[in-house]
Order: C-alpha cells, then sequence, then structure tokens
C-alpha cells in the first residue's frame, strides 16, 4: 500500500536524527521526494548523501532551520516554497523534552524552550504549509506527540502539557479542514529508543541507562513505519490518532521491565 507514497512530496522536521530520520529513509524507499529540515545541516547532508545513493531517482533537498525561531522559519520557507511549492505531506516531527521537574521547580529557560519547539514551532512550520494545501484541496499533515501528552504523568509536567497542546491542535486542525480533502493525523508514540533521552537527562548516561533498563524499547524505524502507513491510506479515510507503545508498555503508568 506504500505505492501511494510515490512521487508525493514529503516535508519532515527534525530529520536528522531518531524518528525523523527514519522516516526520511522509509518515504524514501517507498519513493517520495523530500524536504528535510532540522538545525544540524550536516547530518541532513549525510542524510541526503545516503538516500541519493540507496533511491537515486528520489529528489531529497535539506535546509538548516530552528523551529523555534519565528523569522528563521519565514526565511527558509520562502526558499523551500518557491524551489518546491507542491507539498504533499507534512510530518511534524521536530520536537523535545528537558528534565522532568514538578511545575514549582522547572525553569523558565526550559519550559520556554519545550513550548517553543514543540507547540509554536509546529503551528508556524504548519501556517506556511497549511495555505497551499487549502488552494489545492489536497494534502495530508501527521504531528508526531506522544502518549505522554494524552495520558498525562507525573513528571515532566511542561512536556505533557506541549504534547497535549499537540493534541489540541490536531484535533482542531481536522476540525477546521473537515470540508476539505487534506487530512490531519496525530501519532502518540510511548518509549523510543533515540538521542530524545539523551537531550531529556541532559546527556547523564545512568539516569537514561535507569530510564529505559528492562525495557525493550521501540526503535525509531517502527514508528517511521506507522507514519508511513497513515500517510498510505486510501484519500476516503484519515487515520485521526495512533498510539504506539512497546509490548512491555500498557499505558504511560504501566510498564513490564525484564530483570
Amino acid at each position: 500500500m506504500f505505492h501511494r507514497l510515490a512521487s508525493k512530496t514529503t516535508l519532515i522536521t527534525g530529520a536528522s536524527s531518531g524518528i525523523g530520520y527514519s522516516t526520511a529513509l522509509f518515504f524514501a524507499e517507498s519513493g517520495s521526494n523530500l524536504v528535510l529540515v532540522a538545525r544540524r545541516i550536516e547530518k541532513l547532508q549525510e542524510l541526503k548523501e545516503k538516500i541519493n545513493s540507496l533511491y537515486p531517482s528520489v529528489q531529497v533537498d535539506v535546509y538548516k532551520l530552528d523551529i523555534s525561531k519565528y523569522d528563521e522559519i519565514k526565511q527558509v520557507f520562502a526558499t523551500i516554497l518557491e524551489k518546491t511549492p507542491h507539498i504533499d505531506i507534512l510530518i511534524n516531527n521536530a520536537g523535545m523534552a528537558l528534565g522532568g521537574d514538578p511545575i514549582s521547580k522547572v525553569s523558565a529557560s526550559a519550559m520556554e524552550t519545550m513550548i517553543d519547539i514543540n507547540v509554536k514551532g509546529l503551528v508556524w512550520v504548519t501556517q506556511q504549509v497549511l495555505p497551499g494545501m487549502y488552494e489545492r484541496n489536497s494534502g495530508h499533515i501527521i504531528n508526531i506527540s506522544s502518549l505522554a501528552g494524552v495520558q498525562i504523568t507525573g513528571s515532566g509536567s511542561i512536556y505533557c502539557a506541549s504534547k497535549h497542546a499537540v493534541h489540541a491542535l490536531s484535533e482542531s486542525l481536522r476540525i477546521e479542514t473537515v470540508s476539505t480533502n487534506i487530512r490531519v493525523s496525530e501519532i502518540c508514540p510511548g518509549y523510543v529508543e533515540t538521542e530524545f533521552a539523551f537531550t531529556r537527562y541532559n546527556n547523564d548516561k545512568d539516569t537514561i541507562s535507569n530510564a529505559y533498563k528492562g525495557i525493550e524499547t521501540l526503535t525509531p524505524q517502527d514508528v517511521a513505519e506507522l507514519i508511513a502507513f497513515t500517510a498510505s491510506t486510501h484519500p476516503r479515510c484519515v487515520v485521526s490518532q495512533s498510539n504506539i507503545v512497546p509490548s512491555c508498555q500498557a499505558n504511560t503508568f504501566t510498564t513490564y521491565r525484564r530483570t
């Protein structure tokens, strides 16, 4: 069924590693042309070279972009849309968590960073692509949220709040576009082994090891496959919301850890 991705143009934020990186490879294998953005342009260049080697017929364009900066988004998207005005699929993947402090202790800078990237950046990027989708009366927006955004935990309150906002934005945009052929999907992963943990726990290897101890986590490829499935369904369908978790995770509160 992934043949429906062939010759589509897909824009992925946060494509330099983790879920975004794996999704780019999966979509390239399916024949989708790609526009990839992230802060680490050297990682994007390496990914582009890999895709060009494996799938030479796929067009890949990469751009350095920090989605927490509105002016930078406007500037970079002016260039993107001049070269590639037709974006069929937008995957809002970029996101981050910083620590797990309670509300009484979370720093202003950590809170601002998470809200700027996870919420504002997602909205600002969507605003660049959505007008073209309205004009063509077609398109698919896939927001990568988190299980922690719909099943709130007792730690990482601001991260949970930011991903709950992604859930609300996805629901709201689906209502706004219901009379069109634009589709809006939300994907909520549980435990996934990516660089996300290193950012959240400030590269503290002991903390990271304990966080995932005894858990066979999802891989980024697992989530990428679900994203591809979501984008490949018949246009009359929309996968509105999907939760994907390791088989050892029942919800955000219940995880079986092997000893």
